[in-house]
């Protein structure tokens, strides 16, 4: 027969594996609604927004903020999208992939490229985030939209669609859409090679960077005042995206 003191320590044993299993469970149904609603992580698969993102980044994306009126909206009302913005969205060509660009052109704008810099209803956008990477003239690309010649890339719908859209040598985008570019303006496929962004596919915006190239290396052998230098770096790099 089992003394008391022992059938109370097994009782206390039980009640605590309970009690775990219990906060795993909230953790689960927590993350869950989380990724569900709120936010949702995303890894930077190329370098068409470096160096704002640099290929390998991996980014929690604010699901609430660009969601239309829903479950949150009352507690997380939505914000109106802005020229400028950073924008993760459903590729229009596959929708199974996620994308991250900036917004250029809003409903409405009239937007063209001439020798790489982009011009929105006749005025030339003062954009400081825009990288042109060293690389060969390409009249499609600098000098969007240009219909002597297609670029090898463009999608072929677009390249249809893309004459229908152009008035007086601007391309107008149309009301729910937008025009987006990668900030490293020579090396990224866009709305120049596929097309605009329907508002219904944005998925949220980068909220911040909780992973990058100097943490995603091994630092084993770092001092402690190295590894406080990348963490400030990251942390520097994550207040710039959300901003």
């Amino acid at each position: 027969m089992s003394s008391p003191g022992l059938a109370d320590h097994e009782v206390m044993q039980r009640d605590g594996v309970l009690t775990a299993m219990k906060l795993i469970v909230e953790i689960v149904v927590c993350a869950l609604f989380a990724m569900t609603f709120v936010v949702q992580p995303f890894r930077i698969p190329s370098s068409s927004m470096e160096p704002t993102l640099r290929v390998g980044d991996f980014l929690l994306v604010d699901k609430q903020s660009y969601a239309p009126a829903g479950l949150l909206d009352r507690l997380l009302p939505p914000t109106r999208i802005k020229r400028g913005d950073l924008v993760v969205f459903h590729y229009p060509v596959d929708p199974s992939l996620h994308l991250v660009k900036r917004v250029v052109g809003l409903p409405g704008d009239r937007v063209r490229l001439r020798g790489g810099r982009v011009l929105v209803n006749g005025r030339t956008l003062a954009e400081p985030y825009a990288f042109y990477s060293p690389t060969l003239p390409n009249g499609f690309r600098d000098d969007f939209p240009s219909l002597l010649e297609a670029d090898p890339s463009v999608d072929l719908r677009w390249w249809i669609e893309l004459r229908r859209t152009v008035s007086g040598g601007d391309v107008i985008v149309p009301a729910g859409e937008y025009f987006v570019l990668g900030d490293n303006r020579n090396d990224s496929e866009d709305s120049r090679y596929w097309g605009f962004v329907p508002r219904s596919v944005i998925v949220g915006r980068p909220l911040l960077v909780y992973f990058s190239g100097p943490l995603a290396e091994d630092t084993s052998g770092d001092t402690p005042l190295e590894r406080l230098r990348d963490t400030f770096l990251l942390a520097v790099r994550s207040w710039r995206v959300e901003r």
